[in-house]
């Protein structure tokens, strides 16, 4: 009876039994891991220096007034927003200014200005918002604010600031809903 030669010798066949047993145990290493350490992000890790509720608050409604003061019919909303998901711990705080802007064409120049007056004073300039054609997106000692042109209205456009995700107080009961922030800026 001649040897066994190719796939059928001994050899090769106890190479390709033990590449599939490296190749499960590498496999189920990789899913079992993965169960202890959540893949979500520094969202969900601990918070090292958690801030209270007028922290996180302040931590937004400060870079708001610095730039509401140089826009024309600003009107601002406050929430305390979950950055886990719908209701769960850690919250970050949103402050949402509408202000008017000229005409289309002029727009882009208009943003120029505001882009300009927030380097000026700090602020870094982000990728710009792929959902917001002509948006602009700033950050600053982790407030992030992303301004562009309202969609449904054409003379408006909206700021939205947010702040880091580091308030770990459970709101879960809470009310929840937009807060009208309008008279603690500027006029």
């Amino acid at each position: 009876m001649p040897a066994a030669t190719g796939l059928r010798a001994r050899p090769a066949q106890l190479l390709i039994a033990s590449a599939l047993l490296v190749s499960l145990a590498l496999g189920l290493g990789f899913v079992a891991l993965h169960r202890f350490r959540d893949m979500r992000g520094a969202a969900v890790d601990p918070v090292a220096y958690p801030l209270t509720d007028d922290q996180a608050k302040t931590q937004v409604l400060d870079p708001a007034r610095e730039i509401a003061g140089t826009l024309k019919g600003v009107s601002a909303s406050y929430l305390l927003m979950s950055c886990a998901n719908a209701d769960e711990p850690p919250y970050q705080g949103a402050v949402y200014l509408n202000f008017d802007v000229p005409g289309v064409l002029e727009t882009p120049k208009y943003f120029d200005s505001i882009a300009a007056a927030m380097t000026a004073k700090g602020w870094t300039a982000a990728m710009p918002p792929n959902r917001h054609p002509g948006g602009r997106a700033f950050s600053r000692n982790g407030v992030t604010a992303i301004f562009f042109r309202t969609s449904d209205q054409a003379e408006r456009a909206t700021m939205q600031i947010y702040g880091e995700c580091r308030n770990t107080t459970d709101h879960r009961r809470d009310p929840t809903g937009w807060v009208d922030v309008t008279a603690a800026l500027p006029r």
